[in-house]
């Protein structure tokens, strides 16, 4: 007989699942619901190794558990679901007293912690790199204003015309770097305008303007879970932190390829080293050549781009808008598959 109450195994970070002496679910906690993309109401009483492709290392486990071979068990797994990565798990497998067969087992992604640290590397980075930013910007903009206005004067003093077009070269680089400064202090200029957001009108504008953009051979697919609350947020800073990632999947891909705006809810993530019990999930998945590794580990500082002429600041501004909002944004990247995450919680 099962234990009366579960629900407490919602609150748990790692994936819970409970099999019955049959190797059936009988329980999956909202963790491993998100872990393996599958719902309890689903699989409930169907055979838990069936939604894997291989499927013996679960069913190893159940049967050593019919026969009492151990009390707890700790191994790592790779499962793999049809369709999808395969999944490196560390695994905690418990005998349930007085209920013979029936099984606890606890799943944990092995990469967990790394994406933890990884997270608070990004997090410390981004702050440091926008401190620098915007000292720099602003001890490049008092000067620019300068040689700008020395420039024109300089100008009228000159007698012969073709001399001139020097002094147009300055004006006009100093007004092309004014204009960059502009774009590296706009985020701390303005203020947010705090209301209610629909992440799906977000989306929908966003996949308006990069098809108007490359009218030709792009596809962006609506992948979207209707279930997505509303929550607060600066509606245009979010519609310009994807813009410019979805701009820059487009421009990567030139202009044709295949794009994916994926919205779900995440459950128990842990966002800055908080935890939250829910979070909005977006992703934008391209199919195009990937990021290139030299600067894989860079992308979202200032100024590095792996487009020639591009400026580098595209995913600096959306890592800040998102993280202005309390979310973290995240990349994962190969050829034929970059995907960049967005988790935005709600309180």
């Amino acid at each position: 007989m099962l234990p009366p109450k579960l629900d407490g195994l919602d609150l748990l970070a790692s994936g819970v699942v409970v099999l019955d002496a049959a190797g059936c679910c009988v329980f999956l906690n909202q963790a491993a619901e998100q872990l393996f993309e599958v719902s309890q109401r689903l699989v409930a009483g169907q055979p838990f190794a069936r939604l894997f492709v291989d499927g013996a290392q679960i069913e190893q486990l159940c049967a050593d558990a019919g026969v009492g071979a151990f009390d707890q068990k700790r191994c790592d797994l790779v499962l793999e679901r049809p369709g999808r990565e395969p999944q490196q798990l560390s695994t905690t497998a418990v005998a349930l007293d007085g209920d013979p067969g029936v099984l606890l087992i606890e799943f944990r992604e092995l990469d967990q912690r790394w994406r933890a640290d990884r997270e608070q590397r990004l997090l410390d980075s981004a702050q440091a790199n926008r401190e620098l930013v915007r000292n720099l910007a602003h001890e490049i903009k008092n000067p620019l204003g300068g040689i700008r206005g020395a420039a024109q004067l300089l100008e009228s003093e000159l007698p012969a015309p073709g001399l001139r077009e020097y002094t147009q070269v300055i004006v006009k680089e100093a007004d092309r770097l004014q204009v960059l400064v502009d774009r590296l202090l706009a985020p701390h200029r303005s203020p947010r305008i705090v209301g209610d957001v629909n992440l799906h009108e977000v989306c929908e504008r966003v996949r308006s303007v990069v098809l108007a953009e490359f009218p030709q051979g792009l596809d962006i697919v609506r992948d979207y879970d209707a279930s997505l609350p509303e929550f607060r947020g600066d509606r245009e800073q979010l519609i310009q932190a994807l813009l410019n990632l979805v701009r820059n999947a487009a421009q990567a891909m030139g202009g044709r390829g295949e794009i994916v705006l994926r919205t779900r809810i995440a459950r128990q993530v842990t966002i800055a080293r908080q935890r939250w019990k829910l979070a909005l999930d977006l992703h934008v998945i391209d199919n195009g050549p990937g990021v290139p590794e030299e600067i894989s580990e860079r992308i979202f500082f200032p100024l590095v781009s792996g487009r020639d002429g591009g400026s580098g600041l595209g995913l600096t501004l959306a890592q800040t808008f998102v993280q202005q909002h309390g979310g973290s944004i995240e990349c994962e990247s190969r050829p034929g598959r970059t995907d960049f995450r967005i988790l935005l919680p709600l309180p």
